[in-house]
């Protein structure tokens, strides 16, 4: 089977000869049908001024007009022309000298038509030894009928066109074979830079993903797509290597509940412990058990996330009412560390969101406001209006973020270095699942510094600009 580029090469060619041949052919039917009708006019002229000269001979003999041998220098219009004279019955009156003893033929037909009047032009391909082209003119002298017939070999108009069919034929094999010597030309330059693509992709592997396509140097078409291409690698490389890396803290943050699971368990059961120790040992497990438990949800609600599956929308709620139920919920742990919940609702009308995400998103938020708040503060939770939408914002009186943590803030299993990071409980998949879950619902969450202490994170209510 032929390849891609011979098939195309092959395709052009094919449609230039047809367009090269086309064009041919219509100018070589062009150029006939001058160089006949030029003879046809000349054939004409003398025939009219032949039947002009027979109106003018009234009582005298018939005859054809032409210089007797010698006595005139040569005519070029009546050169090799045959001339005849016939009247309506078809009778040969007179004709000229070169005719000698041979009459120019006229069929029943063509005296039909010069008894109606009209002027008739046909093409004798054996009357001589060459081909003739003739014409029939009537005239009406006296009221006697008469035609005077003119012919004229067609060997010069033959050769003409002879001689243009083998000037077309080598202009158009020059051409042909230019044309296709360009094209395989340029399809082979730009077939050698797609193989060249072709070759390094399938060298690309999962292991060697940061190699990229060749470019061919060119802002073309084929460099175009080798700078997508390219591109399209920069992202995968990114996404392989966000998976590795989401799949090694994975693992580290599953092991290490798991190793303390067991070695509480093989503890308790190294000797024969009272009822107390074994319910505290329990209580114990099920807290890593809970911490366990909750951190493959988060990572299952990650990997649907990632896989572009929804949500499922249980119900709609209020924006203010779910802020505050969520404080509510969240008045018991605070207590315990001293701090207040503080709630300000600038809303004049009631905002519809859906309970499930945006509770789930604000409780992460509000519980990491806790978590680095310090004691006999308080966390402030801000609902408004503003130019892009309605948005709620948590407040902490923290230590802040470091600045050089901020672009990281939302990537899984971040923790930070600085303060933040501290003694607190968690494995840094809160604010990446609730980033994820925003950007699912087309909205989104930005974090900041205070000026006064602490960090704000805002979180921007989608479908409510």
């Amino acid at each position: 089977m032929l390849s891609l580029r011979r098939r195309l090469v092959l395709i052009h060619l094919m449609a230039t000869v047809a367009t090269v041949g086309a064009i041919a052919a219509a100018g070589w039917w062009q150029l006939s049908r001058s160089v006949r009708g030029q003879l046809d006019s000349a054939l004409l002229a003398l025939a009219d001024t032949e039947v002009g000269m027979l109106t003018d001979t009234r009582g005298t003999a018939i005859r054809v007009h032409e210089a007797p041998a010698g006595s005139a220098p040569l005519s070029l219009t009546r050169l090799d022309r045959l001339v005849q004279i016939i009247d309506g019955q078809g009778r040969v009156l007179a004709r000229s000298a070169n005719l000698g003893n041979d009459v120019l033929p006229f069929p029943p037909r063509l005296l039909e038509q010069l008894a109606a009047g009209e002027t008739a032009f046909a093409t004798l391909p054996d009357a001589r030894e060459e081909p003739l082209r003739m014409v029939s003119v009537p005239a009406l002298v006296d009221g006697q009928r008469y035609a005077v017939q003119v012919a004229g070999s067609l060997d010069d108009a033959d050769q003409i066109l002879q001689s243009a069919a083998i000037l077309f034929t080598v202009m158009a094999t020059a051409l042909l074979a230019l044309v296709g010597w360009a094209g395989d030309r340029l399809s082979r330059k730009t077939f050698v830079a797609m193989e060249n693509i072709v070759d390094q992709a399938r060298k690309i592997g999962d292991s060697s993903l940061d190699q990229r396509l060749p470019h061919p140097g060119g802002d073309d078409e084929i460099g175009h797509l080798a700078d997508t291409l390219n591109a399209m690698l920069d992202r995968i490389e990114q996404a392989f290597e966000a998976q590795r890396r989401f799949t090694a803290d994975a693992s580290h943050e599953l092991r290490s509940p798991l190793s303390r699971l067991r070695t509480e368990i093989e503890i308790t059961l190294r000797r024969p412990r009272s009822n107390e120790e074994y319910v505290v040992a329990l209580r114990s497990c099920l807290a890593e058990v809970g911490g366990l438990t909750m951190l493959v949800e988060e990572l299952l609600m990650l990997a649907r996330l990632d896989a572009g599956q929804q949500l499922a929308q249980v119900e709609l709620a209020s924006l203010s009412a779910l802020a505050q139920e969520t404080i509510q919920r969240l008045t018991a742990p605070a207590a315990e560390r001293r701090i207040d919940i503080l709630l300000h609702d600038g809303l004049a009308e009631a905002v519809q969101v859906d309970r499930a995400p945006v509770s789930l998103v604000l409780r992460n938020l509000l519980e990491n406001a806790l978590k680095f708040s310090p004691a006999d503060g308080h966390v402030t939770v801000r609902i408004q209006r503003g130019a892009h939408g309605v948005t709620l914002s948590v407040e902490d009186q923290g230590l802040g973020i470091a600045e050089s943590e901020l672009p990281f803030l939302f990537e899984r299993f971040f923790r930070g270095s600085g303060a933040r990071a501290g003694e607190v409980d968690g494995v840094g998949l809160g604010l990446a699942l609730s980033q994820a879950i925003m950007q699912a619902y087309g909205g989104r969450i930005e974090a900041e510094n205070v000026t006064t202490g602490g960090a704000r994170f805002t979180l921007f209510v989608p479908g409510t600009a």
